[in-house]
């Protein structure tokens, strides 16, 4: 059998243990093992399975990822999600659809600090769903602001999913972060205007809110200050060189836990805290584990090159390219876990984007709001699933409904930085 043949059968073998639910850091470690053991030879694999995972853990690039993990559970454990939400309805006050917009806005706060979009999807809903349905707001609507605004966690900086791109094609993380400022902006701006446009369209699916006066107005905007002055300042630092994206995580963690303190977090919460934190990293970093193997084994197999090879002789355009990579993201994206996803799939499709002559960091950017587009779309979703486990008495139709303007809302943003490439780059 040839390299090219052993390659696809351990792919597609590894797609089948996916799709039967093995956990995916599992199936991509083990078919790297076999395919790379059937190609080369099973003494060098058996040697690789040693020497990876310490080359894997050893390595100071991954060490923001427990440090970005922690920042997001201090967050939620400082309570985060019902301030984040209170001052933003405030600042709306009486605005026909005025609590959606500040679902939407507390949601891009929460998921620049929590950097997950997961997290962020659960914590906001359990506060600002009850809220919503109480103030007459339509299941629709509510639930597709709080899923399409929980997406917003895997773009704004510092985002983990940015991170491990960057380190999977060795790009700057901090370039990676610089760049996904104006796109989170501009997801988190046409979010906005969807819900405006929804409630001109439709006045029913939404009630005024109560009229605030500029002393609540100030009071609530002041509980926004804390967070917001944590992801300006990380940002900033990075931005101004006064640190790296590293040393960034460390100070954001820190700052997190002091504001967290601040407001009341005891030293019970705080080993709550701990714990989640090594719970999620050690699950990231056995995917990027399984990942690392993987690789070995794609450099062996060379499925990459004979991809590469494959396009070429189709003759594609560049552009033709990049919307196959994309309808392939969106596919995935809705049934796999985002930082799994991007583990799996970018060290196969990037030579294919190097050979097109894509800017990397500009396509790292249209491959995250890609995965990011398919949290929310049908027929999976992970956002909304994990919405329906908050509130199981609204029907998954419902929710899919309400999703679907968000969805063509990050069709207009992709185009857009398609069309313009500066809105990704152009900070840099």
């Amino acid at each position: 059998m040839s390299t090219t043949a052993i390659g696809l059968t351990c792919i597609a073998i590894m797609l089948v243990m996916i799709a039967f639910r093995a956990p995916i850091a599992l199936s991509m470690a083990a078919m790297g093992f076999i395919g790379f053991g059937s190609i080369v030879a099973f003494d060098p694999a058996i040697s690789i399975l040693g020497t990876g995972p310490f080359e894997t853990l050893s390595n100071y690039s991954f060490s923001p990822v427990p440090m970005f993990i922690l920042m997001g559970v201090f967050a939620s454990k400082a309570g985060m999600s019902q301030e984040l939400f209170t001052g933003a309805r405030t600042l709306f006050g009486s605005w026909r659809g005025g609590m959606g917009l500040a679902a939407v806005t507390s949601c891009g706060i929460f998921s620049a600090i929590s950097g997950s979009s997961m997290a962020t999807a659960a914590s906001m809903s359990r506060v600002a769903l009850p809220e919503m349905e109480k103030n007459g707001y339509a299941p629709t609507l509510a639930t597709g602001t709080l899923a399409a605004g929980g997406t917003l966690g895997i773009m704004i900086p510092p985002s983990i999913a940015l991170l491990l791109y960057a380190l999977i094609t060795e790009q700057s993380v901090g370039d990676m972060f610089i760049a996904g400022v104006i796109p989170g902006l501009l997801g988190l701006v046409l979010y906005g205007v969807t819900v405006a446009v929804l409630v001109i369209l439709y006045p029913n699916i939404a009630q005024p809110g109560e009229a605030t006066t500029l002393k609540q107005k100030l009071v609530g905007l002041k509980g926004l200050v804390p967070f917001t002055g944590v992801f300006l300042f990380i940002i900033g630092g990075i931005y101004s060189g006064w640190f790296t994206p590293t040393e960034a995580a460390a100070v954001g963690a820190a700052a997190t836990w002091l504001i967290a303190t601040v407001r009341g977090m005891n030293f019970e919460k705080f080993l709550e805290a701990i714990q989640e934190t090594l719970v999620m990293s050690a699950m990231i970093f056995f995917m990027i584990i399984g990942a690392e193997i993987f690789g070995y084994f794609l450099s062996v197999s060379r499925i990459s090159f004979t991809l590469v090879e494959w396009v070429d002789a189709l003759q594609l355009t560049p552009y033709m390219v990049l919307f196959c990579i994309l309808i392939l993201f969106v596919l995935l994206g809705c049934v796999m876990d985002s930082i799994a996803m991007l583990l799996l799939t970018v060290p196969v499709v990037y030579p294919l984007v190097e050979a097109a002559g894509f800017d990397p960091i500009w396509f790292g950017i249209i491959a995250v709001i890609t995965v990011e587009l398919g949290l929310i779309t049908p027929p999976v979703g992970m956002n909304v699933f994990v919405i329906k486990s908050v509130a199981p008495h609204i029907s998954i139709g419902a929710m899919y409904k309400g999703v679907l303007p968000f969805v063509v809302s990050d069709l207009v943003r992709l185009a857009l930085i398609i069309a313009f490439p500066a809105l990704a780059v152009g900070l840099l």
